[in-house]
């Protein structure tokens, strides 16, 4: 009996057909329910519907009789009504709450309490509520005969017939006259919802039922019939032998379901096969697997290995690992073999031993647990890989390293490893600390933009991440000493990611030297300029000493001076004394010593003020100067002093040109020119000086702007000017080239990017 039971609760019979029983139960009680409520609210909401037109009805026809005051007429009215079927009073109160009209004629006359259930509506608030709700006004309540009453009152409003012709009885400011009360029975509506509720539940009973039943049959005949038959077949399988196929309908899922099953068990023999092949096969893998294999256990004894262990150490029958592997006596010290012993878990070391000929080995050993049934660890499986090539390599390797570490750390620039995202400093050599003063350790981990002063960092940023050069910048030492340098950029990888090179050269001392040099280039230019100075303070002498002359005679021979002569020749010495102390100021300021403090200059100034000091020397060499400067030509952002010396060094190089040419050509036809010009186009404010001379071969062109060369004779040039000049161009973000003139002679072209007219000037010291 018990076994029938425990069959029956764990039949799938039972399971499917309690599930789909509860379930259509639920989904039909919620049916029944939601349709029965429905139904209820619809016939309650046209019951009232109903009485509420019974009332206004009842209201309407009434109005006449009330405005001639005909109470018989009301009083027939009422009672006619009142016989209908399913009314069972009607009631026409006056404000004091006494019945003046009633479809029971002993209820006329009576007053009832102002406080009771259907007067309440409006009197239970003091005053009286004029407009009430519908819902307020219609209540439900169960008469004295046991069955439920419905009751709707209607206030009844003076209107302006009432107050006026032809009714004039109730005064104007009088709202309600009184009030209709209509009680209509609920019973038949009761008894209706009754024969509902009973029919539905009928029905629903019905379909829960037959549905069930109909389940039944289904899973009896499709589910649970040809499962048993499955599980017939899975036992027949389990012994090897076939399904009987003659009493199974193939054309249903059933049918093909019990067809597969047969067609698996054909399957599972053939893969029993395939299995014992494959066995072979691994087998035969174990074997020739190119690494040595062995299966050990709990006392370290070999129980089977493969043939490459077998032949790199020929171990003798019952011998253990560690005596097979490296002719010990006892265990390694920290024997892998044994942790995975100790705790199940894989194991990965490396070892190193000899081969046979003596040579050294390296391999990596990975071992497994083996567990029966139960899950215990009852044998390991050791795995040796030979790394010995591996290993040799990465000695080698770490030898490379050790070089190139000892290479990095002597490399006399400083170099930075800088990351590539965020420019931190990863790693630096050995030379930063003599630049900068920190020690590695203490620069590492800070940001390498913290070394800057001045300039946009975001643009430092953009030009670091993508790699490039950034000359001549400001960098902060340890001690605060303000230094400047030129930073390289390249990308690189270090410790497998990516990250930037940084190599900064200190140009503070190079920098002094060039200005110490191009202050000596100052003070040859200022030699070469002395024939056009000496030319350009004789004349203002000469004037001068023409007016102490005029002066001395006249007081020799002690004529008079009239006062304006004597004003005019006081104006006069005036004016060349004053031109005289402008070259001489001009000439100072020339060989003062330049910063790199930029400032906003307009080139044509600097061209027109370095010009004034060869003009004379010009006109003296008969060399016509072409002039043709732009005009409103935007600031650049230099130094004038050391622009005013790059367009010296190209005037000088022009005239010595032009008398070269002429030297060498005296019968040359073409004109004794050098032409100055500036133009601004494309942001760039370009300034171009050519000469008529004889020009320079193309092949040493690239070599015009290097220390020390020269084109002129010995003695003539020290081959610095075009040097320096190119340098001072170069510091102000310009660019200069020189190139093959139309007529044959040098041309010197040098574009500045205009400045912004609302920047502010950086400072790149």
């Amino acid at each position: 009996m018990a076994g029938k039971i425990y069959s029956f609760r764990h039949s799938l019979l039972t399971k499917v057909i309690l599930t789909v029983s509860l379930t259509l139960f639920a989904c039909i009680s919620v049916w029944s329910y939601f349709n029965t409520h429905f139904q209820k609210r619809t016939i309650m909401e046209n019951m009232v519907d109903g009485a509420v037109s019974l009332s206004d009805t009842i209201r309407l026809a009434t109005h006449y009789a009330m405005l001639h005051n005909s109470r018989d007429d009301i009083r027939h009215i009422t009672r006619n009504v009142g016989r209908q079927r399913d009314v069972e009073r009607i009631r026409v109160y006056d404000k004091s709450g006494t019945i003046q009209f009633s479809s029971h004629s002993t209820e006329e006359g009576q007053t009832t309490n102002i406080k009771a259930e259907a007067c309440d509506v409006c009197h239970k608030t003091e005053p009286p509520n004029i407009r009430v709700p519908l819902d307020e006004r219609t209540r439900i309540f169960t008469a004295t005969s046991g069955s439920r009453m419905l009751g709707v009152l209607t206030p009844i409003y003076n209107e302006p017939t009432c107050s006026g012709p032809p009714c004039h009885f109730h005064p104007p400011d009088k709202e309600v006259l009184g009030a209709l009360d209509v009680v209509i029975s609920l019973q038949d509506m009761d008894e209706n919802l009754r024969s509902f509720e009973m029919h539905s539940f009928a029905i629903a009973a019905f379909a829960f039922l037959f549905t069930t039943y109909l389940v039944l049959i289904f899973v009896v005949r499709f589910v649970r019939e040809p499962i048993r038959k499955l599980i017939d077949g899975t036992r027949l399988i389990a012994r090897g032998e076939r399904i009987p196929m003659e009493d199974v309908d193939e054309a249903d899922e059933m049918g093909q379901l019990v067809t597969a099953i047969n067609r698996m068990g054909r399957e599972i023999r053939e893969q029993q096969d395939e299995l014992n092949r494959q066995r072979d096969e691994y087998q035969n893998l174990f074997e020739n697997v190119p690494c040595q294999i062995t299966v050990q256990d709990r006392n370290f004894r070999l129980i089977q290995y493969n043939r490459e262990f077998e032949e790199r150490f020929a171990p003798a029958p019952g011998d253990f690992c560690y005596h097979a592997y490296k002719n010990r006596d006892s265990k390694c010290e920290n024997c892998p073999v044994e942790g995975t012993f100790r705790d199940g878990l894989p194991r990965y070391s490396e070892e190193c031993g000899l081969n046979k000929d003596g040579s050294p080995a390296h391999w990596i050993v990975h071992t497994q647990p083996i567990r029966n049934d139960r899950g215990e660890v009852v044998a390991a499986m050791e795995m040796c890989l030979d790394i010995t090539p591996r290993k040799l390599l990465e000695e080698k390797l770490e030898e490379s390293e050790r070089k190139y570490h000892a290479i990095f750390n002597q490399i006399p620039n400083p170099v930075f490893v800088l990351d590539d995202a965020t420019l931190d400093i990863l790693d630096c050599n050995q030379s930063v600390e003599p630049v900068y003063g920190y020690t590695c350790n203490e620069i590492k981990g800070t940001s390498f933009l913290d070394l800057f002063t001045g300039g946009d960092l975001e643009e430092i940023k953009k030009t670091l991440r993508r790699g490039g050069t950034i000359n001549r910048t400001g960098h902060i030492a340890k001690s605060g000493q303000h230094i400047l340098v030129d930073v390289m950029v390249a990308a690189s990888e270090y410790s497998d990611r990516k990250v930037l090179l940084a190599i900064t050269r200190d140009m503070t001392k190079r920098l002094a030297t060039e200005q110490q040099l191009i202050q000596a280039s100052k003070m040859a230019t200022l030699g070469e300029m002395s024939t056009g100075v000496a030319h350009e303070l004789n004349q203002p002498l000469s004037v001068l000493r023409t007016i102490s002359g005029f002066f001395m005679r006249k007081l020799r021979n002690k004529e008079p001076i009239d006062e304006q002569t004597f004003i005019q020749m006081a104006q006069g010495v005036d004016e060349n004394v004053e031109r005289a102390a402008k070259i001489i100021e001009h000439m100072r300021e020339f060989g003062y010593k330049s910063d790199l403090k930029l400032e906003k200059v307009h080139i044509n100034q600097v061209i027109e003020k370095a010009f004034s000091i060869f003009d004379q020397q010009f006109k003296v060499r008969n060399i016509d100067v072409v002039w043709d400067l732009g005009e409103n030509l935007p600031p650049i952002l230099a130094e004038p002093n050391r622009l005013e010396q790059v367009v010296i060094n190209l005037l000088i190089n022009a005239r010595d040109a032009v008398e070269e040419r002429r030297e060498k050509e005296p019968d040359h036809p073409g004109p004794d020119q050098v032409l100055l010009s500036t133009i601004y186009e494309k942001g760039k404010v370009t300034i171009t000086v050519e000469d008529t001379g004889s020009g320079f071969p193309s092949a040493i062109s690239g070599k015009l702007f290097e220390p020390f060369f020269t084109t002129k004779e010995v003695g003539k040039g020290t081959g610095l000017g075009l040097s320096i000049s190119y340098g001072i161009v170069k510091d102000y973000r310009g660019d200069i080239r020189a190139e093959r003139g139309d007529s044959g002679g040098a041309r010197f072209v040098i574009a500045f990017s205009a400045a912004d007219k609302d920047s502010d000037v950086p400072d790149w010291s």
